[in-house]
């Protein structure tokens, strides 16, 4: 795989396991990058890395827990080894919870999806950063950071403040490092997916069969929930040559369900 919209690049993809983690390891492998697949659901993730492979593509599997700096370091160090350097990653590992009222939301689970959802972003972002900066630039530019934030970074998602707050913190973190990091072509861009049909949704819904589900995708635009390969391709987009202009940018790939 010599060409497409990611030929020859180091690509490191967390959440890879499933979802639209695995969709975007699949897409990058598919447009000629070289992956290393990062999850901490190890299996998965080396499912992910043997379906690339048996695609002729090549794919690396690493067990990395976002919340765990240590592991953090090591995961991208691991990429830019194997491959040379490391052009791009999409920082995608995140968690959802039930929603519930603002005032019973336990401390534990408030610490834990800001742990996941923006402490991991944080991490892997700073050691992403610190190994970009070490690289001689190539269509010039450096590397290629995508974060993945949500509908919910923009308009609050009912029931869930610490998602709602984690999201939008993520957008944050991923203009911070875009304004600071113009000088040394360094590019910072976040998605936003909207309702996705990974199984993250279908834990909460039930299943895609569910009634749940059904009344969930009539309230979507065009009836549907989004495929996780549709979001895939925004972040294979901003981590390409092809937006080698654009950085600082928070792209909702949802369907239009937020206008903004």
């Amino acid at each position: 795989m010599s060409t497409g919209l990611l030929a020859g690049k180091g690509a490191l993809i967390t959440g890879a396991a499933s979802g639209i983690g695995r969709a975007a390891a699949l897409l990058f492998a598919a447009e000629g990058a070289r992956v290393l697949a990062a999850d901490a659901d190890l299996a998965g993730a080396e499912r992910t890395a043997a379906e690339i492979a048996a695609a002729g593509g090549s794919a690396i599997a690493c067990e990395a827990d976002v919340t765990d700096e240590t592991a953090v370091e090591a995961m991208v160090a691991q990429a830019a080894q194997r491959f040379g350097r490391l052009d791009c990653a999409f920082n995608n590992a995140g968690i959802t919870d039930a929603p519930g009222d603002f005032e019973s939301l336990p401390l534990p689970r408030w610490q834990h999806m800001i742990a996941v959802n923006l402490t991991g972003v944080f991490l892997c972002m700073k050691h992403e950063i610190r190994c970009m900066k070490k690289q001689a630039p190539q269509h010039g530019c450096r590397g290629a950071i995508c974060n993945t934030s949500s509908g919910a970074g923009v308009v609050a998602a009912p029931g869930l403040p610490h998602y709602t707050a984690a999201k939008h913190g993520v957008l944050g973190l991923t203009k911070s490092a875009a304004q600071e990091l113009l000088a040394l072509r360094v590019r910072v861009n976040a998605i936003l997916p909207g309702v996705t049909d990974t199984p993250m949704i279908a834990q909460f819904t039930g299943g895609p069969d569910s009634p749940v589900a059904k009344q969930l995708a009539q309230a979507l635009p065009g009836g549907r929930m989004g495929e996780p390969a549709e979001v895939a391709e925004a972040a294979a987009w901003l981590c390409s040559d092809r937006a080698r202009w654009i950085s600082g940018a928070t792209l909702l790939a949802d369907g239009g369900q937020v206008s903004r």
